[in-house]
């Protein structure tokens, strides 16, 4: 037996290829999987078979068939007694600070210990929306990496999850990210207007690529504090990320791409000094959903939130200090927000420390 699902194609997903779109979007575990499903006639666009070529439109509906197998782990999933810091939460939606370690929900490599399995021990499996159709992803509505720290929204209403899930992909909530990045960016300001796609040579990176799969991607920046070059190291840039779409891994490809990648980044390392401890002892790479402000998708109320550093990426800051080539004006005002917003108070750790 099978069950059927509905995908319905975002507008910043219009252009895409079909079988990349559905690798992309987990509906099959690769995008070998997809294809053959495609070649199968299990996948249909607008009623009708497609091509895995085939560049999808904003709003086509996608209906994909799975094996029984596949549908029954959409089951109800047990809850995980996992801390979670919650910043706000009433009856449609939550902003919480994600520690560093924890996967957002299951895959095939974290099928226990997500994100997904904290909120159903706090809320409970029918109190979580499930708009992606899938209860393994009960909740979510975006999503931070691994070890990728800071603010992040959960929905628990469809309705709410439907509405925030337009928001961002129209870029109505305002994400920022703290970045330390290799080498001094000269200018205070910068976009990085450059498509992401699969790399090439790697299946599990991401890369900047002119090719028909890739998918818009920009990203803004204003410098926040430089830090002189030393012995071993071409110097430093604390960088206040703006996301305006939300593809896989951008702001660490964006980085690698303009030649300044993250400090303590584990793959996107082009660029980055080989010699001394050019990653400041950091296990991960620095990157902090700092500052997040939506409008209420039930109320309209402005909602805005502030997650000063985590204490590992305090600690690397601390030890630049003395070489500290002073704050943008920028850098005042972000560094006057953080003072009066409070620290996560949920300490993790990579990964592979755990």
């Amino acid at each position: 037996m099978a069950a059927s699902r509905v995908y319905i194609v975002a507008s910043g997903e219009e252009g895409t290829r079909l079988d990349v779109l559905l690798a992309d979007r987990g509906l099959f575990s690769s995008r070998s999987a997809a294809v053959r499903a495609i070649e199968a006639g299990s996948v249909l666009v607008k009623g009708r078979p497609a091509a895995k070529k085939l560049a999808v439109k904003a709003g086509d509906p996608i209906v994909y068939t799975v094996e029984e197998v596949l549908a029954q782990e959409s089951a109800p999933m047990r809850g995980e007694d996992i801390d979670l810091d919650i910043r706000f939460e009433d009856d449609h939606l939550i902003v919480l600070s994600k520690q560093v370690g924890l996967v957002c929900h299951p895959s095939d490599d974290h099928r226990d210990g997500t994100l997904v399995h904290a909120l159903v021990h706090h809320c409970g499996d029918q109190n979580l929306c499930n708009v992606q159709g899938d209860s393994d992803r009960r909740g979510i509505v975006h999503r931070l990496d691994m070890d990728t720290s800071g603010l992040m929204l959960a929905a628990k209403t469809d309705a709410a999850g439907e509405a925030l899930m337009r928001a961002i992909q129209d870029r109505v909530v305002d994400r920022h990210y703290l970045a330390l990045v290799h080498g001094i960016i000269a200018h205070d300001t910068g976009m990085i207007d450059a498509p992401i796609a699969r790399s090439a040579k790697d299946r599990k990176r991401m890369a900047v690529r002119d090719v028909p799969s890739a998918r818009d991607a920009i990203t803004t920046f204003h410098v926040l504090e430089r830090f002189e070059a030393a012995r071993f190291d071409d110097g430093y840039t604390l960088i206040d990320c703006k996301l305006f779409t939300g593809r896989t891994h951008q702001i660490r490809v964006h980085m690698e791409y303009t030649r300044h990648p993250l400090v303590g980044e584990p793959a996107y390392t082009s660029g980055m000094p080989k010699k001394g401890d050019p990653n400041l002892g950091l296990r991960r790479q620095f990157l902090h959903s700092f500052k997040l402000a939506l409008d209420h998708p039930a109320t309209g109320e402005r909602l805005e939130f502030a997650d000063n550093v985590p204490r590992d990426l305090q600690e690397a800051l601390d030890g630049l200090a003395d070489r500290s080539m002073g704050r943008t004006a920028a850098g005042t005002e972000a560094f006057e927000l953080l003072a009066r917003s409070p620290r996560p108070s949920v300490e993790g750790v990579p990964l592979s420390e755990s």
